[in-house]
């Protein structure tokens, strides 16, 4: 009789974080829907002219949501993304390999964005888009259960996989159409700072979310209760999919552009298109230079340094703080000088900061931080701009297929350059000296991506976007900003603003 109250007591104390992750994404969603929205920017024409379409008022409420929308979807990131299906991949005995390719998984199904886009511009953006999404979302749910199965832990990685790529998959086909939707539904004018703000409200939930998600997951793991943990947050995001699913239906689709079958040739379109081939090259060799050792960050911190899940959410909330105060700033330059240079800027950050992954050793974590300040600036200017630029280099009718081109490009590149990583790593003793320093496998890996990422770097500044300005003049800019933030004396750069 003294076994049942004790797994009650058990189960309670399981369920504990549901409820408060529940109560968390409930108040982010509220929030952020009273936030205002970029509506009231739309008085002041910027570069590209953009201005709403439609009622303004409607067009407010609709971006109140998609920011409502974008903070739920950060907490369903913290509890089913790619650092958890990382520790699931552990808690299950994963090599190094199949750590690797977990971590690629969003990237791998890619593959999908053709028969996406198709989908998308025959039934329409917005139903493909909620639909989509949704599905992604409730495709984690047999994780739930996965711990309490009767399965070999062979068979339990494959199911793992299996739901993993599932889930990638379709949230392949649901983000080709929501983004050609945001392309119509937000102006271009207000569209940088728009989701400036919105990133940095969604990152401040997925923050907090990545914290009590990794404090969790280690306050388990001393119990000997990670799978039941690991269960316990695929559960809280599939229920936060389900609110998230339900926000993105409040949104309007602005009227225009019907659904139609798409010709046999609009999948060669950005092949043809000088711009799209430019950003086409840019995406290949950035994302497998992101590839190379971007998956095995979180497995050199886990598995390597012993670092626990909650230095890795400590990481997580670091690259986020910094990326909070940073994406306004970023919209906002890019609204004013375009997202090619503000493309190019942040990937030219991000090359070197795998360098820094050869400090850190067990027992002297600190060059990780250093990594989140620097990398919470760039990765923000860097998401803004490489969500913006597409949508500023595709043409509006045939927008699904060039962004289906572009996300399948880097996906493959992406996946193929874990797979080689991996391979690589394989080779390579898991542990060695090099000048009496010990070093690890993964950590040849960190100096590839860095070359790699300098590399690509270049390319970004070939892509043609109408009304940018020169990387120049975006260093310009930011020195004067900086100049008059420090007290000091500055003067405005002299002549118009061009294109370089």
């Amino acid at each position: 009789m003294g076994e049942w109250p004790r797994a009650v007591r058990r189960a309670r104390l399981a369920l504990r974080p549901l409820r408060t992750l529940s109560a968390l994404w409930g108040s982010i969603a509220l929030v952020a829907a009273a936030v205002p929205s970029a509506a009231p920017l739309l008085a002041a024409p910027l570069r590209g002219g953009g201005r709403a379409v439609g009622p303004v008022s409607r067009l407010r409420r609709s971006l109140r949501y998609c920011t409502a929308e974008g903070a739920v979807a950060e907490v369903i990131a913290a509890c089913a993304g790619v650092t958890v299906l990382t520790g699931w991949a552990l808690h299950l005995g994963a090599s190094r390999l199949e750590v690797g390719l977990v971590g690629a998984l969003p990237m791998l199904a890619q593959v999908v964005q053709l028969p996406a886009a198709w989908i998308t511009c025959s039934l329409g953006r917005r139903r493909v888009a909620i639909v989509a999404v949704a599905l992604s979302r409730l495709a984690i749910l047999p994780l739930a259960a996965l711990p309490f199965l009767p399965l070999e832990r062979g068979t339990a990685r494959a199911l793992l996989l299996a739901v993993a790529g599932l889930s990638a998959a379709l949230a392949v086909a649901g983000n080709n159409a929501w983004v050609a939707w945001m392309g119509e539904l937000v102006p271009e004018g207000v569209r940088g700072r728009y989701f400036g703000r919105r990133t940095a409200l969604a990152t401040l939930g997925g923050t907090v979310a990545a914290l009590l998600a990794g404090r969790y997951l280690d306050a388990a793991a001393t119990r000997a209760a990670t799978g039941t943990a690991l269960a316990v947050l695929a559960l809280v995001a599939v229920a936060a999919g389900l609110v998230a699913a339900a926000l993105m239906a409040r949104q309007h689709e602005p009227p225009g552009l019907p659904a139609e079958r798409p010709g046999p040739g609009a999948a060669l379109r950005p092949l043809r298109d000088g711009s799209g081939r430019a950003f086409l090259a840019y995406q290949g060799a950035w994302n497998a230079a992101v590839g190379l050792g971007g998956g095995y960050f979180a497995f050199h911190l886990l598995h390597n340094l012993r670092a626990g899940f909650t230095v890795v959410a400590l990481h997580a909330a670091g690259v986020a703080a910094t990326r909070i105060l940073s994406a306004p700033l970023w919209g906002r330059a890019i609204d004013r000088l375009g997202a090619r240079p503000v493309l190019a800027a942040s990937s030219f950050a991000l090359a070197f900061l795998p360098l820094l992954w050869l400090l850190p050793a067990e027992g002297r974590l600190w060059p990780i931080a250093i990594d989140a300040i620097l990398g919470g600036i760039a990765w923000g200017g860097h998401g803004l701009a490489s969500f913006d630029l597409p949508l500023a280099v595709a043409p509006r009718k045939e927008r699904p297929f060039f962004l289906a081109s572009f996300a399948a490009a880097g996906g493959i590149a992406h996946a193929l350059a874990v797979a080689v990583g991996g391979a690589l790593a394989g080779t390579l003793p898991a542990r060695f000296e090099v000048l009496g320093v010990t070093a690890y496998a993964v950590q040849a890996l960190f100096v590839g991506s860095a070359l790699g990422r300098f590399g690509a770097a270049f390319l970004a500044l070939r892509v043609g976007e109408q009304g940018a300005a020169s990387l120049g003049e975006l260093h310009r800019r930011a020195t004067l900003a900086l100049r008059l933030a420090l007290g000091g004396r500055a003067r405005a750069p002299a002549g118009p603003v061009g294109p370089s």
